[in-house]
């Protein structure tokens, strides 16, 4: 069968071509935007790549389209399929009619988090023999792709978004999946795009809840209002707590002398982990995967012992290079929630930490979120702001309540010179964006090593 997936270079789509084509598809698709390190996966799995939307990308005739949610009417190419009646399907139905039947599945939910929890939870499955397939929306360096088909029967890890499923199918992702495990781990406003409101999507994990079965499992962040709102309306599946809370069922207990430890306690069991990452958002999400994980019989201790040999996913505080004693790093972060959390997981009473903030997202060129933007760049030590073209919102609002140095640059050469200009020995750069922000990370390191080198 040849696949034809419009959309393809984002991380949920570009998962999916691997997925069919794991099955023995053959699969093409076509992306406004082809960019690493999608586009680099998709080449090297044999699937052809266009670069760009139109009637011609449909040549030979495909026997199933997958559209992804990012295109709508009005697009050269849905216009395409929908003249010439090709077969078409949305991504997440795709997903729950053709992989997901058989599986356990295990969703990972929440407006942050995902990724990385997703990641965890694979990997501790991994580390039991027990050869999960996974959909992730971004490379978990553990396993060097963002999605696999695992073992037959093997239990199946989803990042399970609510972003909305298709033009045609304006669902959440995630009631697709019918999970029987269901992490929440937080909720909060985003995606300002297709949400008039935080109820609008406190609605939506309601509908997920309602999908889980009675022998199932849901595990849900405490302290979190939204989620205890999402269970107020009805839980008919076990429902486990975890988080930092006395009466948690799995308790996260961190060490403030040092970041890269903590503990975690559970059912009378209080074990330590010690491992490359820092913070305690990402130890919240640690606590969420073994948590997860241990629903399907790995246990505590060993599942801790794992952690120590996990490596971030591509584009989670990823350092992508050094010179001269400055680091390179790279982050997906694009919420306000999401930069403080980085910010204050990078902090470090040793080097500066620079920050260069592109506000790319559909909510953040929406200026729906500004109002917390200047707060969520405390734990830098500057941040450089990149204004890219179409923001709907001036970015000097947030310069002038900034409680560090800031500034605003329209232009990626520039902003690459005055970064270069003010990094010394010892400094840090997390470059934070959910786009490819320009290629800037090599941009970076090519420039300091001219200055440098």
């Amino acid at each position: 069968m040849h696949v034809h997936i419009l959309g393809i270079c984002g991380t949920f789509m570009g998962s999916l071509a691997l997925l069919a084509r794991e099955l023995g598809h053959r699969v093409s698709g076509s992306d406004a935007n082809v960019y690493p390190p999608m586009s680099t996966q998709l080449e090297a799995a044999g699937i052809t790549l266009q670069d760009g939307y139109g009637a011609t990308n449909l040549s030979p005739r495909p026997d199933l389209v997958i559209i992804g949610n990012a295109l709508s009417r009005g697009n050269a190419e849905v216009e395409a399929v929908l003249t010439k009646r090709l077969p078409y399907v949305s991504g997440p139905q795709w997903l729950a009619e053709h992989v997901l039947p058989g599986r356990r599945v295990i969703a990972i939910a929440g407006t942050h988090g995902k990724t990385t929890t997703a990641s965890m939870t694979a990997w501790l499955l991994e580390t039991q023999g027990l050869e999960p397939g996974f959909l992730i929306g971004g490379v978990p360096r553990n396993f060097g792709v963002s999605a696999r088909l695992g073992a037959h029967g093997a239990p199946f890890v989803v990042e399970a978004d609510e972003y909305d499923t298709a033009f045609f199918d304006k669902r959440s992702k995630f009631v697709h999946y019918r999970p029987d495990i269901a992490v929440l781990n937080n909720l909060e406003y985003d995606h300002a795009d297709i949400f008039p409101d935080l109820a609008a999507i406190e609605r939506q994990f309601h509908h997920l809840v309602r999908t889980v079965p009675g022998d199932g499992a849901l595990l849900v962040a405490d302290g979190e209002p939204a989620l205890a709102r999402v269970l107020g309306e009805g839980a008919w599946t076990p429902v486990s707590h975890f988080g930092s809370a006395d009466d948690s069922d799995w308790q996260l207990l961190l060490d403030a002398s040092d970041a890269s430890h903590f503990r975690i306690h559970h059912d009378a069991m209080e074990v330590a982990v010690q491992w490359s990452l820092t913070g305690e958002y990402n130890a919240r999400n640690a606590l969420a995967a073994l948590a997860a994980s241990h629903a399907l019989g790995v246990s505590v201790a060993s599942g801790a012992a794992a952690l120590s040999r996990f490596e971030s996913p591509r584009r989670r505080q990823e350092l992508r290079g050094e010179v001269a004693g400055i680091r390179v790093i790279d982050d997906f972060a694009h919420h306000p929630t999401a930069i403080a959390a980085t910010l204050g997981g990078l902090k470090s009473a040793e080097g500066r930490l620079l920050a260069v903030i592109e506000p790319r997202s559909n909510t953040m060129r929406l200026g729906t979120l500004r109002a917390r933007l200047a707060e969520s760049i405390a734990d830098a030590d500057a941040v450089w702001w990149y204004q890219p073209p179409g923001l709907d919102w001036p970015l000097d609002e947030v310069v002038a309540t900034s409680p560090v140095h800031s500034r605003i640059i329209d232009d990626l050469d520039v902003l690459v010179d005055a970064l270069v200009a003010e990094a010394k020995p010892g400094d840090r750069i997390v470059a934070m964006s959910n786009g490819g922000f320009g290629g800037i990370h090599q941009r970076l390191l090519d420039a300091l090593e001219v200055a440098h080198g």
